[in-house]
């Protein structure tokens, strides 16, 4: 895998309007979604240093956007401090993005059980793709845990990019169907 490497100058131009679209299709908010993808280009440059290069810009760009719009969902539900993140995430809903990141507790908050609640998905989510078939496992981890282009996957393993998402399709249904069954209820 070739690493990746940030170009901040570009990121308006580059990507600007996908943040924007991508977070006007969740939150139906134009003045708010303008806002969050300002806040996610300021925390890109502020998490410059840490970038390690294992994703292309955009993926780790969308990352950083994905834990802003939790944060809205949690400003928007909490109830006395108490916050309940509220997403669809229907069989259509799940294209390009990452839902599993959507269910994870954010790493920043200051909410005191978030990390157990972290390690104890994380480790309900290995148990669940550890239940996967082989192939489905490793597509699922290149594509949605490695942040791998669909094109390097689809010549390391063989694939036409088509039978990929439907690999991760499956994958991820198993997935929410086996998260469901032992850590959501």
């Amino acid at each position: 895998m070739t690493a990746h490497s940030l170009h901040p100058e570009t990121w308006v131009d580059r990507y600007a309007d996908y943040l924007y679209n991508y977070t006007i299709t969740r939150l139906g908010d134009e003045e708010l979604a303008k806002d969050l993808v300002q806040e996610t280009f300021i925390a890109g440059l502020e998490s410059a240093p840490k970038f390690k290069g294992n994703a292309a810009e955009r993926t780790w760009l969308t990352a950083i956007l994905k834990r802003k719009i939790i944060d809205q969902y949690r400003k928007a539900n909490s109830k006395k401090g108490k916050a309940e993140v509220r997403m669809n995430f229907s069989e259509n809903a799940d294209r390009d993005e990452d839902w599993l990141e959507a269910m994870a507790a954010d790493p920043d908050s200051i909410r005191e059980n978030d990390s157990i609640e972290n390690v104890e998905l994380g480790l309900a989510i290995q148990d669940c793709i550890a239940g996967l078939p082989e192939k489905q496992a490793r597509v699922f981890e290149m594509k949605t845990m490695l942040g791998m282009e669909t094109e390097d996957i689809c010549k390391e393993l063989d694939i036409s990019p088509s039978n990929l998402w439907v690999i991760v399709h499956r994958a991820r249904s198993a997935l929410m169907s086996c998260l469901n069954d032992n850590w959501f209820r």
